[in-house]
Order: C-alpha cells, then structure tokens, then sequence
C-alpha cells in the first residue's frame, strides 16, 4: 500500500508526511481535510474537536430576541 501523499495548503508542496491542519464541513455531501507539510504545520491552530464547539447554550436567543 502506498503512503498519503498531499499538497501543503501553505507552502504547495509535496509532501509524504502530510499533517491535518483543518476539516471542513458541508452542509450538502461529504466535507474535506486540509493538509499542510511538518513544516508548515505548527503554523495553524489545533483542529478543534466539533463536539467541543457545541454548548449548552445553543438554541437559546438573546434577551429580548424573538
């Protein structure tokens, strides 16, 4: 089997080692990762976890909002 292989989303290159740096969800069919090189990498912020982006607040509107 062969090793992934993806581009840099920074820098384009090539890259044998690819590293996720985001995910991006859609509303209509499959979403998408996002790579970029072990160079590059530490260059973005940590993937957040989607359930952690969830609180206990969501659905709730603001005070007199209707």
């Amino acid at each position: 089997m062969n090793p992934p292989v993806r581009m840099c989303v920074r820098c384009c290159l090539i890259t044998p080692d690819p590293v996720l740096v985001s995910e991006v969800h859609q509303g209509s069919g499959p979403g998408f990762n996002v790579y970029a090189c072990p160079e590059c990498a530490p260059r973005f912020p940590p993937v957040p976890d989607v359930l952690d982006l969830l609180t206990p607040q969501r659905g709730k509107r603001p005070e007199g909002e209707r």
